[in-house]
């Protein structure tokens, strides 16, 4: 038996459904559990602080946790850095300030208010504490294990994993979610919100929309195999053309 990765998707600044889900992991597989967070630690939830204190504070606690950049994570770190708030990867006439995108909630935590008229960088700046900003700086674009590829959106299909653009890692939806084909190792992803996680058998898409105000859920996997924990324990993720 192969030991138990456990990974948690999109947090989006919900530190109370983190909580929860490092309490299921813990009652499961202990302390020393390796745990994944596949990004997006911050926006639209009320504590993005929180939620990046408490993964600085465990890992300095010698916890086995590796934590992925996400999108959202990677915009804020560009506005305490530049205070740049556009990307040309936001669609129509989005900003990282527009309120959609939760980061006057992430602002907010740091005791901060900001509008899309008056982004208030220097202010953020002063606010954010320097180890939260060399936190995010440092977080990995993927994770590879023997069976699979931990990552916060995909890959682009057909290019191989050392050609794969950051922008590409923390975006893409099509055609990523789209193709058919076997990556080589199972791709684990959040990102794109679904209903419910889904096992599409070349990709798993883990976030269920937390950051939209519904369940953050622990996945296990044992090599390729995949389980969504719960307080009742593990419910098999099975590919979607394969019933029990």
């Amino acid at each position: 038996m192969q030991e138990p990765l456990y990974v948690i998707p999109d947090i989006h600044g919900y530190k109370d459904k983190l909580d929860a889900a490092l309490g299921l992991i813990e009652a499961e597989g202990g302390v020393q559990a390796r745990v994944v967070f596949l990004g997006d630690l911050v926006d639209r939830g009320p504590d993005s602080r929180g939620v990046i204190q408490t993964l600085i504070d465990g890992i300095a606690e010698g916890r086995d946790w590796t934590v992925i950049r996400g999108n959202h994570d990677q915009l804020f770190l560009e506005f305490l850095d530049s205070g740049q708030i556009t990307s040309p990867r936001l669609r129509d006439s989005l900003t990282w300030i527009s309120k959609t995108m939760g980061a006057q909630e992430t602002l907010a935590s740091y005791g901060i208010t900001v509008s899309e008229a008056d982004p208030n960088w220097n202010a953020a700046r002063q606010a954010v504490p320097d180890a939260h900003r060399a936190f995010l700086a440092s977080l990995p674009l993927t994770l590879h294990t023997e069976d699979l590829i931990l990552v916060h959106a995909g890959i682009m299909p057909g290019v191989p994993l050392g050609l794969q653009t950051a922008e590409d890692l923390m975006w893409i939806r099509e055609p990523f979610l789209s193709d058919p084909r076997d990556h080589g190792k199972l791709i684990v992803h959040g990102h794109s919100p679904v209903q419910w996680p889904e096992h599409h058998g070349n990709r798993v898409a883990l976030d269920g929309g937390a950051g939209w105000g519904r369940d953050l859920h622990v996945a296990v996997f044992e090599g390729r195999d995949c389980w969504l924990l719960s307080t009742h324990g593990r419910e098999a993720l099975l590919p979607r053309d394969v019933t029990l």
